[in-house]
């Protein structure tokens, strides 16, 4: 698999991240990107809710939605990861002034304050001990119409058909 089959293996949404986090509200939502986890002291900086139009490298009309969830990577007080449960009631607040598509791509935007910032998508919540871990991959750049066509490969290659029956479907 390679780099851009992983980014877009790992891509959620903002709806099922927030679903997975349900399970357990109080426990520390800790992100791990680049090799390591956010510091403790984390703050969610910035939310915001985007509809895009675009037109691809291939001359085809594109939409979406997609959140940016913007993350600062400080230590600051001595405090620990933030507990799930208030990582949504943050989202949920922003949702009473944005509008927010449980459908939408999911962003995540992070830097220390020193280094630039760096766009990552996210993996499913995943329980570990006592805590959740989300991790975050580095969001490349791609070619839509390309993936589209490795895609229908892909989705091709997972058929097997032997040999043709007059009557019948192949590829069931």
């Amino acid at each position: 698999m390679n780099v851009i089959d992983k980014a877009v293996s790992s891509d959620i949404t903002l709806g099922q991240l927030l679903d997975g986090l349900t399970v357990a509200p109080e426990a520390p939502l800790v992100f791990l990107y680049e090799g390591h986890p956010v510091k403790a002291g984390y703050h969610v900086t910035e939310v915001k809710a985007g509809a895009f139009s675009a037109l691809d490298c291939g001359a085809n009309p594109e939409a979406w939605s997609e959140m940016f969830i913007q993350l600062w990577d400080i230590d600051e007080d001595g405090r620990s990861h933030m507990p799930a449960g208030k990582f949504s009631a943050i989202i949920r607040k922003v949702s009473d002034h944005v509008r927010l598509d449980p459908a939408a791509k999911l962003t995540f935007e992070v830097s220390d304050g020193n280094q630039p910032m760096a766009l990552y998508c996210a993996s499913s919540p995943r329980p570990t001990g006592d805590r959740f871990e989300v991790a975050l991959t580095a969001r490349p750049s791609s070619c839509k119409p390309r993936d589209r066509w490795l895609a229908e490969k892909t989705e091709m290659a997972n058929f097997s058909c032997g040999p043709a029956v007059i009557g019948s479907k192949c590829c069931v």
